[in-house]
């Protein structure tokens, strides 16, 4: 009887013999299964990279909307606080013909509440900074501004590439200088 056991217990255990290993497939991929891969990875790029794409201008177009309500809320904040006069008025003398210099220092620089400018904020200068930069067109990339005068309608056409802003100090009017239209085929001189 010990001897069956025996027996029993040698076909449990494992040959400590000669193992014989049967041939296995290593694990890897055809060449056709890795070509479908590809085909199916470059349809799903050529349907995803366009939504890339647009993304980047719906990207833009929101940007552009916010710096132009900011720099709008900006201009009504200085016209309060100085006498009901908007920026670019050399000396905020409203009779004056506004320049883009003098706009640049009243919106980023102290300032009294005659619009006279200052670097540096002290009791004679208590207003502004407005910006503490002007910000670049996001869609053409330009800062600078053509200043509109008085008497003159506001622009409705591109004004060359000189200019990423147009504004217009009487009315506080304040559009992107752009010949494009949005994703709407609105033009972003109307917003």
């Amino acid at each position: 009887m010990e001897h069956q056991r025996a027996e029993q217990l040698d076909r449990r255990r494992p040959s400590r013999g000669i193992a014989v290993n049967a041939p296995r497939r290593a694990a890897a991929f055809t060449l056709l299964e890795i070509l479908i891969v590809v085909v199916i990875m470059g349809i799903l790029a050529a349907i995803v990279l366009p939504q890339f794409s647009n993304a980047s201008h719906v990207a833009r177009e929101n940007t552009l909307k916010d710096d132009l309500r900011y720099l709008r809320t900006q201009v009504a904040v200085y016209k309060a606080q100085h006498r009901d006069v908007a920026p670019g008025y050399p000396g905020g003398v409203p009779t004056a013909t506004p320049t883009y210099d003098e706009f640049i220092a009243q919106m980023c620089k102290f300032s009294n509440a005659r619009g006279a400018t200052n670097p540096s904020g002290t009791t004679a200068y208590p207003l502004g900074p407005y910006l503490q930069k002007f910000p670049v067109n996001p869609l053409t990339s330009i800062n600078t501004i053509k200043i509109i005068p008085a008497g003159t309608k506001m622009p409705t056409i591109f004004q060359g590439a000189a200019y990423g802003w147009l504004y217009k100090p009487d009315t506080q009017e304040f559009v992107a200088n752009s010949d494009k239209n949005d994703s709407n085929g609105v033009p972003y001189m109307q917003y």
